[in-house]
C-alpha cells in the first residue's frame, strides 16, 4: 500500500526546474568541503509532527486525518511506520526521531503502554533492515498527559516524578534497540505558572537528578551517544526551567552534567526567547555545547510556537556558519520540527514543505561556505581584535594585566581611539553572497 501515491522519489533537477516534487538546490550527493551535501546536513524526519499531528489548534479541530485507513490503535501505529518510510525513502532522508507516544498508543496502565511501545520499535527495527534509515534521537512525551500539569522532573508529587522516570527509562531502551545516537531531554512543562505555589530550588535539584539517573541507566546499557537539552524559554508554562542555550549551559555546569550533555537549539525557541536563531547556536558553539539542530522558523508577529516549515535562507545560511564553525555534526543532524499549515491538509503539502525546507538548508549550506571563501567577514573580525595580539592586550590576554598595571597605562596613553564595527558594510557582504 502506498500513502502518498502522488509523487515517486524526489530528485535533484537543480535552480532552473519548475517541478515543484523535485529539489533545486539540495543535490544529496554533491561533494563540499570534502563530504556528501546529505552528510552535512543529515536530515531526520519529525515523527510527531509529520505522522502525528492532525493539525488542530484552540480555535477548531484538526484538518489532516492521521489514521491512515486504520481504527485500532496499534494498527494505526503501525501504518505510521510504514507512512514514515515511504515518506523517508521518497524524500531520501536517512534519519528519524521521535518521542514514545509518538510511535505507541498509551495503554490502560504502564505495562500496557510499555509493551505497545516495545512492540512498534520492534516493527521499526524491522522495516530499517536493508535501509540507510537511522535513529537520530529518541526521546519521552512528558508534556501531553494530565498527569505532567505540574511537571515530570520537576513535579511536586514524587509518584509522577516515578513516573516520569519509568517513561524515560523505556525511552532509552527503545533509542538503544533502533542505534540512535542521542537522546533529548524538552522540558515541556518543566518551568512553573506563579512562584506562589513553586520550590524553585527542589524542583531543579529534582530535574538534574534526573537527568543524572538518565545518564547513569543509559551508560549502563551501553549507549554511547551524546544526551540533549532543547532550550525553550515559555510554552506551555509561563517560565521553563530550559530558558536558552545560556540558562541550560549554566545549568549543567552547576549539576556536573556538562560531560554528558549537549543542546538541541530549535529556531523558532530561540525566537520566542527573544535571541535569533544564530546567537543561540554561537552559545552553544563557544561553550562546547553544540550538538544538534531542531529545524523550522517561527512568526515574529505571533507569540507563540509555530513551527513552521524554513523558508529563510538569511537565517539558514547564519546557522550553517555557526554549524562549519563548529565542525560540522558528530551525532546530531538537522530535525524537521515542524508542521505544514492547517489549511495545508494534504500529503502532498507536507512533501512540498520538506522539498522547500531542505532546500533551504541546502542553500544556507553552500552560501555559508561561499562567506567562509570569500574571507572579508572572517577577516574583518579577525583584524577587529587585533589589539589583543600584542602589548597591553596581550598582557591582559594571557593574565598578566593588573588594575594597577592598566591605570598606569591608561594615564600614560590617554583617551582610547575607537574604530568603527562597520556594521552595515557587513550586511552588504552577506547580501551580496546571497544574491550572487
Amino acid at each position: 500500500m502506498t500513502y502518498f501515491p502522488n509523487f515517486g522519489k524526489i530528485k535533484y533537477e537543480g535552480q532552473g526546474s519548475k517541478n515543484p516534487f523535485a529539489f533545486k538546490f539540495y543535490d544529496a550527493d554533491r561533494i563540499i568541503d570534502g563530504k556528501p551535501m546529505k552528510d552535512h546536513l543529515k536530515f531526520a524526519m519529525s515523527w510527531w509532527h509529520t505522522l502525528c499531528a492532525v493539525m488542530a489548534d484552540p480555535f477548531g479541530a484538526g484538518t489532516i486525518d492521521r489514521s491512515y485507513g486504520k481504527t485500532d490503535p496499534m494498527d494505526i501505529a503501525r501504518a505510521k511506520v510504514d507512512a514514515g518510510f515511504e515518506f523517508m525513502d521518497k524524500l531520501g532522508i536517512e534519519y528519524f526521531c521521535f518521542h514514545d507516544m509518538d510511535i505507541a498508543p498509551e495503554g490502560k496502565t504502564f505495562a500496557e503502554t510499555k509493551k505497545n511501545v516495545q512492540e512498534i520499535v520492534a516493527y521499526i527495527k524491522s522495516k530499517m533492515e536493508g535501509t540507510n534509515i537511522k535513529l537520530l534521537w529518541g526521546t519521552a512525551n512528558l508534556f501531553n498527559n494530565p498527569r505532567y500539569m505540574h511537571g515530570a522532573g520537576t513535579s511536586c508529587e514524587a509518584d509522577v516524578f516515578a513516573y516520569a522516570a519509568s517513561q524515560i527509562k523505556n525511552a532509552i531502551d527503545a533509542t538503544i534497540t533502533l542505534g540512535g545516537k542521542g537522546y533529548v531531554f524538552w522540558g515541556g512543562r518543566e518551568g512553573y505558572e506563579t512562584l506562589l505555589n513553586t520550590n524553585m530550588a527542589i524542583e531543579l535539584d529534582n530535574l538534574a537528578r534526573l537527568m543524572k539517573m538518565a545518564v547513569n541507566y543509559a551508560r549502563s546499557k551501553g549507549f554511547d551517544g551524546d544526551f540533549y537539552v532543547e532550550p525553550k524559554p515559555k510554552e506551555p508554562t509561563k517560565h521553563q526551567y530550559d530558558f536558552d542555550s545560556a540558562t541550560v549551559i549554566g545549568f549543567l555546569r552547576k549539576y556536573g552534567l556538562d560531560n554528558d550533555f549537549k543542546l538541541n537549539i530549535e529556531a523558532n525557541h530561540a525566537t520566542l526567547a527573544g535571541h535569533t536563531f544564530e546567537h543561540e547556536l554561537r552559545v552553544a558553539r563557544i561553550n562546547g555545547f553544540f550538538g544538534s539542530i531542531d529545524a523550522n522558523q517561527g512568526d515574529e508577529h505571533l507569540g507563540w510556537d509555530t513551527d513552521q516549515f524554513p523558508t529563510d535562507v538569511r537565517t539558514a545560511t547564519c546557522a550553517m556558519y555557526e554549524l562549519i564553525k563548529a565542525g560540522g555534526f558528530t551525532n546530531g543532524g538537522l530535525n524537521f520540527d515542524a508542521k505544514v499549515r492547517r489549511p495545508s491538509f494534504t500529503f502532498d503539502d507536507l512533501a512540498l514543505a520538506y522539498i522547500s525546507g531542505m532546500d533551504t538548508f541546502a542553500l544556507g549550506l553552500i552560501k555559508a561556505y561561499e562567506i567562509i571563501e570569500d574571507g572579508r567577514i572572517d577577516s574583518f573580525v579577525l583584524d577587529r581584535y587585533k589589539s589583543y595580539k600584542s602589548g597591553i592586550g596581550a598582557e591582559i590576554m594571557n593574565g598578566t594585566a593588573t588594575l594597577e598595571s592598566l591605570e598606569e597605562y591608561t594615564l600614560k596613553n590617554g583617551e582610547p581611539k575607537v574604530e568603527s564595527g562597520r556594521q552595515e558594510y557587513l550586511e552588504s557582504i552577506l547580501t551580496q553572497v546571497l544574491y550572487r
